[in-house]
């Protein structure tokens, strides 16, 4: 399994005898312990801000490289340069996110499931982890050599999946210091393995979570127009709310608000006096991303007053969407043409996902690619953040060929002054 390829990039790729030559090749001991630490982190996942053992597990593997990571103040999450920075053209990094899901693992065949009832690694960040790792082992290894034309910043973020995300306490503990390009990878079961997406510009969405709040007398349910009939209303906030924001803002910016969460009431025949509506805010552009507070705020206004209900609006801000600097998406294109040919490089769409990796890109140009882990030949429709996400290993070395190549040619335009 950890040896397949997608049939394209099989087929159609230049012979390795007619691409660049450039070291740091994936030995084949490595790639078998890199794909071991992966299943370990698989089953002892650990959910934002509490990946103590991740943590410990990767220190420890850079310490027995000769590295020197040094942890997060938060105490989970930890930076490891490959290399010593003197102070010029700042470095390039290689981030990885670490936490998991809170939700069950429903692979039941597969020995490496997850050993908690309640937290999987859904999203991949197992994967990320192990390849930012591995990448980092290559590199140091050719470091020793005199191979390494610049140093390389390892970036492994804690709590991704909890907004607005642990990447805005990494930047304020200074991860960024001395980074001038930051590059990253997600997993994306669509995408064969042995092949990445790369898109320039805007790549995933905002993402917000927003939670409403409705209070009004209640009652019975014999008579509901005596009373402030709040399920009604919330079943209004659930349906209009979305309708109403499809026709104020332009079509184009890709507004989505999506509920996860109804709740009101205890028993059939009594109107509550309470209920909630949680769900996420999503935008596919950045300035209607900005609007999007007050043009919902104004929505529930309109809705739950016309049923008499009081209501109260906690928008928190999460993620603006991750938009790919061209310059950098060109390198990590021919990054993985140097290693696996051009043709294991498609195109990719834009998604309504939100990743925190943009907070990143305030700071300093940066690109994420889609890597895939799709095994070659599966037709089944798979996705992220299901219990019974999984992936097909060989991603696992194709990221680390992929970021090493990306680093190494970074270096070396470095070197050159370009």
């Amino acid at each position: 399994m950890n040896q397949l390829m997608s049939r394209e990039s099989q087929t159609a790729q230049p012979a390795a005898s007619d691409r660049p030559e450039l070291p740091g090749k994936l030995p084949d001991h490595l790639r078998t312990e890199l794909i071991a630490f992966r299943r370990d982190l698989h089953m002892h996942p650990e959910l934002g801000h509490q990946e103590f053992r991740t943590t410990a597990a990767i220190k420890a593997r850079l310490e027995k490289a000769g590295l020197r990571p040094r942890v997060l103040k938060s105490g989970t999450g930890l930076i490891c340069d490959v290399g010593t920075w003197d102070g010029g053209r700042p470095m390039l990094a290689l981030r990885a996110d670490i936490d998991a899901l809170p939700i069950p693992d429903a692979k039941t065949h597969v020995p490496y499931r997850s050993t908690f009832p309640d937290r999987a690694h859904a999203c991949g960040h197992d994967v990320h982890t192990a390849v930012v790792l591995g990448a980092g082992l290559v590199l140091a290894e050719l470091d020793r050599q005199g191979l390494l034309p610049r140093p390389v910043r390892l970036l492994f973020q804690p709590a991704e999946e909890v907004l607005p995300g642990g990447a805005t306490d990494a930047i304020e503990s200074g991860v960024l210091d001395g980074v001038g390009r930051i590059v990253a990878v997600h997993c994306d079961p669509r995408v064969d393995a042995g092949r990445i997406g790369l898109r320039p510009g805007p790549i995933t969405s905002a993402c917000d979570r927003l939670e409403v709040s409705l209070s009004g007398s209640g009652g019975h349910t014999a008579r509901p127009h005596l009373t402030t009939d709040l399920v009604t209303a919330a079943a209004r906030v659930a349906v209009d709310t979305p309708a109403l924001l499809a026709r104020r803002m332009d079509a184009r910016s890709g507004m989505s608000v999506t509920w996860g969460r109804i709740e009101a009431g205890h028993a059939c025949n009594v109107i509550p006096m309470h209920a909630e509506l949680s769900g996420t805010v999503r935008c596919l552009d950045l300035n209607a991303w900005h609007e999007a507070p007050d043009m919902i705020h104004a929505a529930i206004d309109e809705i739950a007053t016309m049923h008499g209900a009081k209501f109260e609006i906690n928008h928190v801000r999460g993620v603006p969407p991750v938009v790919n600097d061209p310059v950098i998406t060109e390198l990590l294109r021919e990054a993985m043409g140097v290693r696996l040919g051009a043709e294991s490089v498609e195109d990719t769409e834009q998604s309504l996902g939100g990743e925190d990796f943009s907070w990143y890109l305030e700071h300093v140009p940066g690109a994420m690619a889609r890597l895939g882990v799709r095994t070659p030949g599966d037709t089944a429709k798979r996705d992220l953040h299901r219990g019974d996400f999984d992936v097909d290993e060989s991603a696992i070395g194709v990221g680390v060929e992929f970021f090493t190549a990306a680093a190494l040619i970074d270096g070396r335009r470095a070197v050159a002054g370009r």
